[in-house]
């Protein structure tokens, strides 16, 4: 009887099949009650394997957070690039976010869940640079549409940029709540537009 042998897989791709199992886990339980062993079953290796390609549980979450800024920060700026106007750009990166969220439902437990703790971490500093970074992606739009006269002039886009942000995060909230995420792009394009009525330019 032929023996069967265990692919030894890269480091890399160790990795992200970890991370992949992080995001399941989340989407399913708090993330707060995944152990290393719930990690380790989900991609069928031992504890002791699971901590040679991540040297802590701390460097597993921090690598979970570095996946989400990369995914999602390309998500919310491809959606953008490919829109006919600046508010166009707008509702294409809110409609992005929702569609991340549905696709990945782990993502919004892993951030809340980081958010609730006391003490700073490096997760945490790596979720201000994404929230740093979607705002100055925001108050590029928001002045682009300024510019081409779709908003009233001298709106203030830090604050439109913090309704943007804090109404997806409130979708997403009501959603996991619900305990049902996949109708949120159906809400989502109605709440955009009471959105887009608060800064568009009044004709």
């Amino acid at each position: 009887m032929q023996q069967l042998t265990r692919v030894r897989l890269s480091t890399e791709t160790r990795q992200a099949e970890i991370i992949a199992a992080v995001l399941r886990l989340a989407a399913e339980r708090s993330p707060a009650l995944i152990t290393t062993g719930d990690i380790a079953k989900a991609v069928s290796l031992t504890q002791g394997a699971v901590f040679r390609h991540f040297p802590t549980k701390d460097a597993i979450w921090l690598a979970v957070i570095d996946w989400v800024e990369r995914n999602l920060l390309i998500s919310l700026e491809s959606a953008a690039q490919n829109a006919a106007t600046p508010l166009a750009s707008l509702q294409a990166v809110f409609m992005a976010h929702i569609s991340f969220v549905k696709q990945h439902p782990g993502v919004p437990r892993l951030i809340f869940n980081e958010l609730q703790k006391p003490d700073d971490s490096p997760v945490k500093i790596s979720v201000r640079r994404i929230l740093e970074a979607y705002r100055q992606l925001l108050a590029r739009l928001l002045g682009a549409a300024e510019m081409d006269g779709q908003t009233d002039p001298g709106i203030d886009q830090a604050a439109a940029g913090m309704l943007f942000i804090g109404t997806v995060q409130g979708l997403v909230m009501q959603s996991m709540l619900a305990g049902d995420t996949m109708q949120m792009e159906a809400v989502a394009e109605r709440v955009f537009m009471l959105y887009l009525d608060a800064i568009r330019r009044a004709p």
